[in-house]
C-alpha cells in the first residue's frame, strides 16, 4: 500500500511506520533500481523495482515498485534517480583497516599495553588510499592501531568520502585494539604467551576495578575517583559504547581471547582475524556471544606448519559454519589485503564452503559487522531510519564479475561511474 509522501508516512515492505514530518530545508531524493537487497534482521530481503526514498541523509521510505506505480515521483521529491535494472545492496562496513589516516604518526610498542592510546589525531577523511575502496562498495571502516603490542589502542569507526572529520566520525572510540600471539611475541623483550596473558589481566582488572569506582561514585556511594586516560576506554566497553576487536589467531588463542576477555571480565569482544584451527573455539564463543569476523586469510593451505588438512584447501568460514558459529564476516586487514578487495574475502568465503542460500555473504560484509560493532541502528542494512549507505551495481555484489556503478554515503551520490570513471 503507497502511503503519500505529503503525510510523511513510510511504506516499508507492508509496514507502515509513521516519522515526523520533515523540516522544508531537507532535501528529498528518490532513487529507483531493479533489485535492492535488504539485508535487515527480519522480513522482506529482496524488494523488486524498489523506490528509495531519501531525506537529510536518511532512509525515508522503501516501496515496493508495484505499490506505487503510476506515481509522478518528480511531483514530490527533489530529484529522482533511475538505475534501470541495476541493485541497491547496503554499503560494505569493514572492521579492520590501518589505512584511515597516518599511522606512521602514531607508535602502539611504545609499552606492551596501550589501551590509553588513540588513533583519532591521525585520522585523514577521504585520503588516496580510501578512493578506490569507496568506488568497491565500502562505505564504512574501523581504522585501528597496529598488532605489535598486547593492547594497542583505540580505533575509530569512520565513513568514506566525507572530506571533514566530523562528517566522516561514526564513533570514537571504535574499539580497543587487543593482539595475541605471534606478533607481540616480537616486541620488545619477546614475552611468551603466559606473560602476555598475565599483562593482559593486570590492566583488564584494573580497568574493571575503575569503572566499578566511577560507577559507586555516580551513584552517590563513593568518592570522585582520579582520572586515568589509560582506562578510561573501560567505562565505555562495560557500558557496550565500545567493543574489543581481537587480533587473534589459533584455537589457543582465539579460546583465551573468549574465557579472559568475554567470560571472565564479561566484555564485548570479537574474533578479529580467527585463522586456522580457530573455528574450534566456536562452542564457546557462541555461548558467550563472541562474533567471528574473518581475514585476511580466508582458506588455511594444504598441510601448513602444525596442521593437516589432508591435503584440503579448507574455507575458514565454512570451518565457523559448520561448528556452528551464527555471525560470521570478513575483514581485509587493510592494507594485507587492500581495503577495495573486501568483497573478494566474502566471495572467497563463499566458493570455499559458506552455505549462501540467506546471502551470507553480502551480510558478512554489512549487518554482521554493523551489529557486532554496535553500529547496526546507522548502517548495515537499507530500513527506515538508517543512514542511506548503499551501493549499486549490476550484480551480486559479492560476484567478482560484478561493477561497481555507484556508491552512497549519507545520502549523498560520493562515487559514480558515469561521473568519475571506472575507478574499480
Amino acid at each position: 500500500m503507497f502511503i503519500s509522501l505529503s503525510l510523511f508516512g513510510v511504506a516499508l515492505m507492508g509496514t507502515t511506520v509513521t516519522t515526523p514530518a520533515a523540516t522544508q530545508s531537507a532535501e528529498t531524493i528518490v532513487v529507483r533500481a531493479g533489485k535492492l537487497i535488504t539485508c535487515a534482521d527480519d522480513g522482506t530481503q529482496v524488494v523488486e523495482k524498489p523506490v528509495l526514498v531519501i531525506q537529510d541523509g536518511k532512509i525515508l521510505a522503501i516501496h515496493r515498485g508495484e505499490d506505487v506505480e503510476g506515481t509522478d515521483w518528480s511531483e514530490v521529491a527533489d530529484r529522482v534517480i533511475d538505475y534501470g535494472d541495476r541493485w541497491i545492496a547496503p554499503g560494505f562496513v569493514d572492521l579492520h583497516s590501518h589505512v584511515g589516516g597516518s599511522t606512521r604518526d602514531i607508535n602502539d610498542t611504545v609499552y606492551q599495553v596501550n589501551s590509553e592510546l588513540r588513533v583519532s589525531p591521525v585520522v585523514i577523511p577521504n585520503n588516496a588510499q580510501l578512493e578506490r575502496p569507496l568506488a568497491a562498495g565500502v562505505t564504512t571502516i574501523l581504522f585501528i592501531p597496529g598488532s605489535g603490542s598486547n593492547m594497542g589502542g583505540q580505533g575509530v569507526l569512520m565513513k568514506l568520502g566525507e572530506d571533514r572529520y566530523e562528517d566522516a566520525l561514526v564513533r570514537d572510540p571504535g574499539s580497543l585494539k587487543v593482539a595475541q600471539g605471534d606478533n607481540p611475541k616480537r616486541w620488545g623483550y619477546g614475552m611468551g604467551r603466559i606473560l602476555m596473558n598475565y599483562t593482559l589481566r593486570y590492566r583488564l582488572r584494573r580497568g574493571r576495578a575503575y569503572t566499578r569506582a566511577w560507577d559507586r561514585f555516580e551513584a552517590g556511594e563513593g568518592p570522585k575517583p582520579t582520572r586515568d586516560l589509560a582506562l578510561d576506554i573501560f567505562r565505555d566497553l562495560y557500558a557496550n559504547r565500545a567493543q574489543i576487536s581481537a587480533h587473534t589467531q589459533y584455537y589457543q588463542l582465539v579460546l583465551m581471547t573468549i574465557t579472559m576477555l568475554a567470560r571472565d571480565f564479561g566484555l564485548p569482544v570479537y574474533i578479529d582475524h580467527g585463522s586456522f584451527d580457530s573455528y574450534l573455539a566456536t562452542p564457546v564463543a557462541q555461548k558467550y556471544g563472541v562474533a567471528a569476523i574473518l581475514g585476511p586469510r580466508e582458506i588455511m593451505v594444504p598441510r601448513p606448519p602444525s596442521f593437516d588438512t589432508d591435503g584440503r584447501i579448507e574455507g575458514t568460514a565454512w570451518g565457523f559454519q559448520e561448528a556452528g558459529m551464527v555471525e560470521v564476516g570478513f575483514n581485509t586487514d587493510a592494507p594485507v589485503v587492500p581495503q577495495e578487495e573486501l568483497s573478494m574475502q566474502a566471495a572467497m568465503g563463499v566458493r570455499y564452503g559458506l552455505r549462501n542460500e540467506r546471502g551470507q555473504g553480502l551480510r558478512g560484509l554489512t549487518i554482521v559487522p554493523a551489529r557486532t560493532a554496535g553500529i547496526a541502528h546507522r548502517v548495515g542494512s537499507l530500513e527506515v531510519g538508517k543512514d542511506a549507505d548503499f551501493i549499486v551495481t549490476d550484480g551480486d555484489p559479492i560476484d567478482p564479475r560484478t561493477h561497481f556503478d555507484a556508491t552512497w554515503v549519507n545520502g549523498d551520490c560520493l562515487y559514480s561511474v558515469d561521473r568519475d570513471g571506472r575507478v574499480w
